[in-house]
């Protein structure tokens, strides 16, 4: 175990943070992101697990994927990254694309998932959705940055930013303008096509599994998350009233909230030894 202080690293080429001490609690982000989006769950998580946040392929500090990239490329990254800490078994939570990641690795290594948090994922998309994503997919391709950055931010907090929420867009739209261009361009255009990519499988999930959305985010809808759940064989879907895509980040409090007790609960519930 780490001490609580934060300690900063690398496991072969991923770039990671680590703090706490207690059960493992794995964090992976979203597209265009990178480990301190989480930085709301670390201070909190860090009193009672050990937690591990790091940069995903093509983000931050860490390489690229493949192009083209696979859910299965940021799954041997997470087994990769958890066998470098030496950790056996950990609780995985994922945002976004994140969450289409924590799902794959689960699927793939159940024997290294204690419980699987799926924070505003996407599934099965409407043909209406599926051509919008890939319409943004395209549009990365051009030279209007800013436009695309500034659509993802009215997406995921509204037009306008609400003011209380500022300082949070402003951190997202930095982080954006941040990332990597090649390594982003990847991660999105498989987070356009792996929608799908967990259809008919999830019922293969033994584990607890917590799809958490907001009520407000139209990509990530409520209806895929009660639809996940329902296919998972212990899935459970929670919405947040008026929250939206970054809720992590703009109802920290609430959240953790939510995630805790579900956590304790499945800690509650796993086979003694």
């Amino acid at each position: 175990m780490v001490e609580q202080g934060l300690a900063l690293g690398r496991v072969g080429a991923t770039a990671y943070c680590r703090a706490g001490s207690g059960p493992a609690l794995v964090f992976v982000h979203g597209v265009g992101l990178n480990q301190g989006f989480w930085a709301p769950q670390i201070a909190d998580f860090a009193a009672t697990h050990e937690v591990v946040a790091f940069d995903t392929l093509g983000h931050g500090g860490s390489p690229p994927p493949p192009e083209p990239a696979a859910l299965g490329d940021y799954a041997r990254q997470i087994r990769e990254l958890m066998d470098g800490l030496g950790l056996g078994r950990a609780a995985i939570v994922g945002h976004s694309m994140g969450a289409l990641v924590a799902l794959e690795f689960a699927l793939a290594h159940p024997e290294r998932v204690a419980a699987v948090i799926a924070m505003n994922a996407v599934y099965c998309r409407s043909p209406a959705q599926r051509a919008a994503v890939a319409a943004r997919a395209a549009a990365l391709e051009g030279a209007n940055t800013e436009g695309w950055r500034q659509a993802a931010i009215e997406r995921w907090f509204g037009a306008p930013v609400p003011a209380g929420q500022m300082e949070t867009a402003v951190w997202v739209g930095a982080a954006l303008a941040a990332a990597d261009p090649l390594g982003y361009g990847r991660a999105y255009r498989l987070f356009a096509r792996a929608d799908a990519a967990h259809a008919g499988r999830l019922g293969a999930l033994a584990m607890p599994v917590l799809f958490l959305t907001g009520a407000l985010d139209p990509n990530s809808a409520p209806e895929m998350s009660r639809r996940m759940a329902a296919e998972a064989a212990n899935g459970r879907a929670v919405v947040l009233p008026g929250a939206r895509h970054m809720m992590s980040l703009t109802a920290p409090a609430t959240v953790n909230q939510v995630l805790r007790a579900f956590l304790e609960s499945a800690a509650a519930r796993a086979p003694a030894g």
